[in-house]
């Protein structure tokens, strides 16, 4: 297939371009290459993905209509992977009209892309941050997601009704990914794991947010990559078992699907930095704060959906992956 991914400097797209290329799929990559965090790192991941004959990549903001137009119109995509989005909970507090332009507007532009360039299967990124304050656990696609705390998680809520409406009128297949705390080599700075490993090493404070209590169903890469490539190659369908009267928020009567990615284990953060400190081989110094606007206290994925769509499971644990992570970090850093 010849297969568009947006972000495709960022985390989990420089995976999924790398599992698609290895597979023998061409691929084309577009992110802008903001300064959210060090655009270096996004630079280095790319570098991973130019030994491949089948890659090519064009600096490209989703904001950009007339380019995501000609860039559609020109390689004449099978499938989309939209991973591009601005991220991040508390970031989301101080910088709002990214969200708008990136995660709204980008949105959008992707789908009349599809639409106009009959696209066989839009698979998106989510967020298990659209469960907001939801307290049931585990969180399933069936629960109900109109209460976000944050503006990104309402920006992702968002993208999955319009999503819907697009495979509701159009009949475009969309699948939208809720991920879950993505950890591993190649990770985001801003992130904990990341920002606590720096830390430890170089023997600064860590800010332990909410007291430490807070529990988070941490996924490893190659687990969210698993689920990416298996949803791509499934196109949604419409839910012939879908009743309107009692609608499910994860199926429709349109060729339209959600799903959690997630490692169906929810890990307390204490225990977390503990296995940090034990794969760096230092303790952590600890600096205990009060929750943050945007944050919840816990997250944890009921992944059946997928499972039951895919076959695909999470197989990598948390133990293993943080020594995975470590390992990377020592020769990247």
């Amino acid at each position: 297939m010849k297969v568009l991914v947006t972000g495709a400097a960022g985390f989990i797209g420089m995976h999924t371009s790398a599992r698609l290329l290895e597979r023998g799929d061409t691929v084309v990559g577009i992110d802008n290459l903001n300064d959210y965090y060090d655009p270096k790192l996004k630079l280095d991941r790319l570098d991973q993905l130019k030994p491949y004959d089948g890659f090519s990549f064009s600096k490209l903001d989703l904001a950009d209509r007339a380019g995501i137009e000609a860039i559609f119109a020109a390689e004449k995509f099978d499938r989309v992977v939209h991973l591009a989005a601005q991220a991040g909970v508390r970031y989301s507090i101080t910088n709002p009209h990214a969200y708008g332009e990136s995660n709204l507007v980008g949105f959008l532009n992707i789908l009349e892309a599809c639409r106009q360039h009959q696209i066989e299967h839009l698979v998106y990124a989510s967020s298990s941050s659209v469960y907001g304050g939801n307290t049931k656990m585990p969180f399933s696609e069936s629960d109900s997601v109109d209460h976000p705390v944050s503006l990104y998680a309402a920006t992702k809520k968002a993208n999955e009704l319009m999503a819907h409406t697009y495979s509701h009128l159009y009949g475009l297949p969309t699948t939208g990914l809720r991920f879950f705390t993505v950890y591993g080599p190649w990770g985001r700075p801003d992130m904990a794991y990341f920002s606590f490993t720096k830390n430890i090493i170089a023997g600064q404070p860590i800010q332990v947010f909410n007291h430490g209590k807070m529990k988070r169903d941490f996924t490893y890469i190659d687990d969210i990559v698993d689920g990416v490539v298996a949803t791509l190659d499934r196109p949604a369908t419409a839910d012939s078992a879908f009743d309107p009267a009692k609608p499910n928020p994860g199926t429709a009567r349109a060729p339209f699907r959600v799903f959690n990615i997630g490692n169906h284990d929810p890990v307390a953060l204490g225990f977390f930095i503990e296995t940090l400190e034990k794969a760096i081989g230092k303790e952590a110094i600890k600096e205990y704060k009060p929750m943050q606007p945007g944050d919840v206290e816990g997250t944890y994925a009921d992944v059946s959906s997928l499972t039951s769509w895919t076959g695909q499971e999470p197989k990598v644990d948390l133990v293993s992956g943080i020594q995975k992570f470590i390992d990377w970090y020592s020769d990247w850093s």
